[in-house]
């Protein structure tokens, strides 16, 4: 269903939330990617939402909430860092794990004693969650490990048949998922980098140190497995200065097209004339100076690459400050772990 993305018709809103209280499932658009909710405290939807996405249980889920008052209902310890920043940037794109309360159901949490909350910035989010009174659980509403969904006809395609009801508000407007920082460690620690960068963290709370991804044991907290958000082709990344990247982008794109593979390129307008003279498919994400356009057009290039039935992408990385970071760990979780590094062999 057609829902306006700043003034959502109320009708619809209550059939999708009567869906959601029934126990159904619903997609539906948040300021980063869309999102498969289910009630966040039935276990029977939660149950449900597992099977749609082909999600093991081993893998947490967010619950999203509408309101502040209700953080304290799902998190046993609020620590002052988590108050001040939720109330600097919620609704937005950041998600904080905490101490779990006994009524979040194990499914939620993949077992673990904390528990991963947010509040979107989105209208037809909040507007939901509200009438629906519950906590919404909602990872990407797309098949588990592929590439998330930014517009309602990717969550069609992944998820059609699947599920109750698609709120089609146009495409989100981060592209990215949201940055999930981890507080009950020592230090404030990101899990997974996402639609806020480390800098605004750093400058409300202090320091901040980034999750070490080669820590073995269950994953704290979503989008963390080592191959995620994948299109079916093999991707690999480079990593590097802008000339050593365009070199190394050509040299690479020559070598497999000598093997007769179908090659794609995931680069920016500054690499273009790299490749354009080859027979590769270009999916250029624009300036490499704008991380806001780059991150928002990250996924439907994948996906838009994805569909012209490649064998490999070869993907240029963007730095770590800002948003940066988000994408550098997306395209590394892509590749699943297949990086190319200045003074590196092949």
């Amino acid at each position: 269903m057609t829902v306006d993305p700043q003034h959502p018709d109320p009708e619809v809103i209550a059939r999708a939330a009567g869906i959601l209280r029934a126990g159904g499932l619903v997609a539906f658009p948040t300021e980063t990617v869309y999102g498969l909710g289910a009630d966040g405290l039935n276990p029977l939807a939660l149950a449900r939402l597992f099977e749609a996405k082909g999600r093991p249980a081993t893998d947490p889920v967010i619950l999203h909430i509408a309101d502040l008052e209700a953080l304290p209902q799902l998190a046993r310890e609020v620590p002052p860092s988590a108050w001040t920043l939720a109330r600097r940037f919620w609704p937005g794109p950041l998600t904080l794990v905490l101490p779990k309360q006994a009524i979040v159901p194990d499914l939620v949490t993949a077992g673990l004693p904390t528990v991963a909350i947010r509040m979107p910035a989105h209208p037809v989010a909040l507007a939901l969650i509200r009438a629906a009174g519950t906590p919404i659980a909602a990872p990407s509403a797309n098949r588990f490990g592929h590439t998330s969904p930014t517009t309602a006809q990717h969550v069609l395609e992944d998820l059609g048949g699947r599920i109750e009801l698609i709120l089609d508000a146009g495409p989100t407007p981060i592209g990215v998922e949201s940055t999930v920082i981890d507080l009950t460690r020592p230090i404030p620690t990101i899990l997974r980098p996402g639609g806020l960068p480390r800098e605004a963290l750093e400058a409300a709370v202090g320091p901040v140190a980034v999750f070490d991804r080669s820590v073995a044991g269950p994953a704290p907290a979503p989008g963390l497995l080592p191959k995620h958000y994948a299109p079916r082709a093999e991707m690999v990344v480079l990593i590097g200065p802008g000339e050593w990247l365009r070199s190394r982008l050509r040299e690479l794109a020559l070598r497999y097209l000598q093997e007769s593979y179908r090659v794609g390129v995931l680069i920016a307008e500054e690499d273009r004339p790299a490749v354009e003279d080859l027979p590769v498919e270009i999916a250029a994400l624009g300036s490499e100076k704008d991380l806001e356009g780059i991150a928002r057009r990250l996924y439907p290039a994948m996906r838009e690459l994805d569909g012209r039935g490649l064998d490999l992408i070869l993907a240029r990385d963007f730095g770590t400050q800002g948003l940066g970071l988000a994408i550098r760990d997306r395209l590394i979780r892509a590749a699943g772990g297949r990086v190319i590094k200045e003074d590196e062999p092949l």
